[in-house]
């Protein structure tokens, strides 16, 4: 009988013995039959006139250099869409680990996991809302953050949060999840975070290296902060280096702009025309406002969900940093190697184990400068 697994359109009149479960702050532990009975919670006082069952438990504070549990779940099962707002901002770093293992499958800043690495909620000055209208990424206002990736597991699944921040930080959280039987053909989904502030000169930014099984490529987030003069910075080839490749790799696309869906710059009257589609986006665009904020800014997405990129045992992924310094290019101009500030997230599927991914940053390395 059908697992429930990869719901869409397609398949939605499909019954199935999968069972829908859902964890957040008012079922922590997601037992059914045991939601909206909280008598304590951030909602106490607000609801202190109505009682029991009425939003006594919306939200949780997440104590300050610390880390808590958000979902502790017995397989075999499947993630199905996670939802989180309040605070947003790199002192929040989301990690999921499958299957009892010690190293996260999961390892990235909050708001870099759902394509929104410019915004902290806390910001002195905070950048414009930038929502992203995407298939398995949606961010919607004000700060609704949604995920719809698909995520099985056999055995067990951890989701945790930790708040590098020395203040108690606000989350409101819903995980929804099926506890169902997970074929033998289901990967486990994998999400890395990187950054190069700033990207060495005359070398690419590793998106991804260092995996090992048998999986696929679904997507990038692509976070991008220009450091020195404000030329035109989108030219960067990424590669995709499968099952062995070394010095060349078998995918080589034509440019950075090109990868995300676009073209020429996207260059509309003279001026970056902003976009969010269901596979691919260009969905964020920081100007300088002559005076705090000195840098353009932009951010990105691409999703491979109809062209996933397979590989049988390895896979590294690359993307340059180059540009060309615009008013020349017309007069024997030439490429040039940028030195910006790039930050990451790669997303596969693989089978386990999970090799262990690079230190993370520590919060000065994810500080945005």
């Amino acid at each position: 009988m059908f697992n429930g697994i990869e719901m869409g359109l397609g398949n939605l009149s499909k019954l199935s013995d999968a069972k829908s479960r859902s964890i957040s702050a008012e079922n922590f532990s997601g037992e059914k039959g045991k939601a909206g009975m909280a008598e304590e919670g951030t909602g106490k006082d607000p609801g202190r006139f109505l009682g029991k069952g009425w939003k006594i438990s919306p939200s949780i504070m997440v104590p300050a250099k610390s880390t808590v549990v958000l979902a502790d779940i017995e397989g075999p099962g499947v993630i199905q869409s996670l939802w989180m707002t309040g605070y947003i901002g790199r002192d929040y770093i989301l990690r999921i680990y499958w299957d009892h293992q010690e190293q996260p499958s999961v390892e990235c800043p909050l708001g870099d996991f759902f394509a929104s690495g410019w915004t902290d909620t806390e910001a002195l000055w905070p950048v414009k809302f930038a929502p992203v209208n995407s298939v398995p990424v949606a961010v919607n206002p004000k700060h609704g953050l949604n995920c719809f990736w698909s995520m099985p597991f056999r055995n067990h699944c951890k989701i945790t949060l930790e708040n590098r921040n020395h203040k108690d930080k606000v989350l409101y959280y819903q995980i929804n999840y099926s506890l169902t039987d997970v074929s033998d053909d289901c990967g486990y989904f994998h999400a890395q975070f990187r950054r190069s502030n700033p990207v060495k000169f005359k070398e690419d930014h590793v998106i991804l290296d260092g995996v090992e099984g048998k999986g696929h490529y679904v997507g990038t987030a692509y976070h991008i902060g220009l450091n020195g003069a404000n030329d035109w910075w989108g030219e960067g080839e990424i590669k995709f280096y499968l099952d062995g490749d070394q010095d060349y790799p078998t995918i080589c696309g034509t440019g950075t702009e090109d990868y995300f869906g676009g073209a020429w710059n996207w260059d509309v009257d003279g001026e970056y025309k902003k976009y969010s589609t269901p596979f691919s986006g260009m969905h964020q665009i920081i100007q300088p406002n002559g005076l705090y904020i000195s840098q353009q800014r932009f951010a990105m997405y691409r999703w491979h969900i109809m062209d996933p990129i397979r590989f049988d045992k390895d896979l590294k992924v690359t993307i340059q940093d180059l540009g060309c310094q615009s008013h020349h290019w017309n007069d024997g101009g030439a490429y040039l190697a940028r030195q910006d500030d790039i930050a990451t997230v790669a997303y596969w599927y693989q089978t386990l184990p999970t090799k262990p991914f690079p230190d993370f940053p520590d919060r000065e390395g994810l500080k945005v400068i």
